[in-house]
């Protein structure tokens, strides 16, 4: 038996524009500019810089060039619009989407750079000045391409076996690949093709010169690697029947050396990511001045030659199908680059109204740099006060950066939940995370304090919180456990 049913649904689509628009709200500078050098190699129809002055009226603007009257009998004339120049996308003149800020005369000073070879490259380069054999090589290569980023070598001899009988068609045995490896073992920076933690450290010890606190450094690493990596110095003490004195230098050797040898190479292809501040606030006579980074904020305008190319064709008759493809064309690319720039405007207007809500709102920290002064703060407290979504303002805060006179911030740092003090206000959980460090870093660190002390110190400071939350804070810093901050 079939029924019927009336159900009404309420929803809420998002334009194509209005997505696109938020896609550039999300973008921090440096990304923003790489997405407006995309838009200007794709739409000819839209320049950089200011349009000249004497060229007054905008017929973008207010000319309606939606419709046309195909019965109109005169044509263009073929010269006046080069379909070819129009229709392809290849063809945008170099002059349309870069600036000239240079005379023929000005010399050019590109600086030079070095282009830096590969982690694994050095340790080929390496390699080739040991002597080995045809098939004792390609082996050795294959065991320095298996090391990765950090100087490891994390898979078993069998698998290495396996792999180079699969892949590379060389047949050979776990007892050649270890006496490779023992090869690879002498390559710098040392340490490189450990298998562990424990096996990289010992590789760099035995490097180092025979001393008494180098030799104790390498029986404990080998011999009581467990006790030392959970800073059991008492049973340390006991075991090699030593003062407190030798066994701090020896420790101390074994704190220099380094767990991730290959990420200290300085050839590496570890990227570096540049932050570039997208706002800076100064204080001037006592007040906050906010500013939009000018690169976020570019001179463009709409082409003259292609609103000139549209409004030569709206007094023109009898336009045959090549030429209204041609106009076609002309029209998209107008009305795209004129969403464009009424976008980047709006997307202008949005990061400054809502940086300038946080500003204000957190008026007390940026004018003293104090941290403990951050005022509990949520997506919902800006977005009620700047009328916005709290959507944008989410896209704004977890992409941006702010320079400060007190350094360079990610915008969302400055938003945390609220928890109640022993007064009963209303405290940032940024401003206890923020104590609990000064806690932390101020204890005798040969007596670390444990999370239950914490807690108990944080409530004589006006702060009741259980022992698991300041678990949960001391993980959030990166805090080890009192055991793990034990100095000797």
């Amino acid at each position: 038996m079939l029924k019927q049913f009336l159900n009404l649904k309420l929803s809420q689509k998002l334009s194509p524009q209005q997505i696109q628009l938020m896609k550039l709200i999300q973008l921090p500078t440096q990304a923003f500019e790489q997405r407006l050098l995309e838009e200007m190699n794709e739409n000819p129809a839209l320049e950089a810089g200011k349009e000249e002055e004497e060229y007054v009226k905008d017929e973008f603007e207010t000319e309606d060039y939606d419709d046309y009257d195909e019965a109109e009998s005169e044509r263009i004339d073929a010269e006046e619009i080069n379909i070819d120049d129009y229709l392809s996308n290849d063809d945008t003149p170099d002059y349309k989407t870069q600036t000239n800020n240079y005379s023929d005369d000005d010399e050019d000073h590109d600086a030079p750079f070095a282009a830096p070879i590969s982690f694994h490259q050095d340790l080929i380069n390496q390699l080739n000045t040991f002597i080995l054999t045809e098939a004792d090589r390609e082996i050795a290569e294959f065991l320095v391409g298996s090391i990765d980023d950090m100087g490891y070598i994390r898979r078993s001899i069998s698998d290495i076996v396996d792999d180079l009988a699969f892949t590379q068609a060389v047949y050979t045995d776990e007892k050649t690949v270890e006496r490779l490896l023992h090869v690879i073992h002498e390559l710098e920076p040392s340490g490189v093709g450990a298998r562990d933690l424990q096996e990289c450290l010992l590789l760099q010890l035995k490097h180092k010169t025979p001393t008494e606190n180098i030799e104790l450094a390498t029986d404990i690493i080998e011999n009581q690697f467990d006790a030392f990596t959970k800073k059991h110095y008492d049973k340390l003490l006991q075991k090699y029947n030593v003062s407190n004195d030798q066994l701090k230098k020896a420790i101390h050797e074994i704190e220099k050396l380094n767990p991730k040898p290959g990420g200290s190479f300085t050839g590496n292809n570890k990227i570096t990511e540049n932050v570039v501040p997208d706002f800076a606030i100064r204080i001037v006579e006592g007040k906050l001045e906010l500013s939009l980074n000018g690169r976020n904020a570019p001179s463009l305008h709409v082409s003259r030659d292609y609103q000139e190319m549209l409004q030569t064709y709206k007094v023109s008759k009898d336009k045959s199908n090549q030429q209204k493809e041609a106009v076609q064309f002309i029209k998209q690319k107008l009305d795209s680059a004129k969403w464009f720039i009424d976008a980047i405007r709006q997307r202008q207007e949005t990061l400054f109204v809502t940086m300038n809500a946080i500003m204000h709102y957190q008026e007390e920290f940026f004018l003293e740099g104090d941290e403990t002064k951050l005022k509990p703060m949520i997506l919902k407290d800006i977005a009620d006060l700047v009328g916005l979504d709290i959507s944008t303002i989410s896209r704004v805060a977890n992409s941006k950066y702010v320079e400060t006179p007190y350094g360079t911030k990610l915008i969302k740092e400055f938003f945390s939940e609220a928890m109640k003090n022993d007064q009963g206000e209303d405290v940032s959980t940024l401003e206890i995370k923020k104590i609990l460090q000064n806690v932390i870093e101020e204890e005798d660190k040969h007596k670390p304090l444990p999370d239950d002390q914490l807690a108990e110190i944080l409530k004589e400071k006006g702060y009741p919180i259980a022992r698991r939350t300041i678990a949960k804070y001391r993980e959030q810093l990166d805090i080890p456990v009192a055991r793990m901050r034990k100095k000797m």
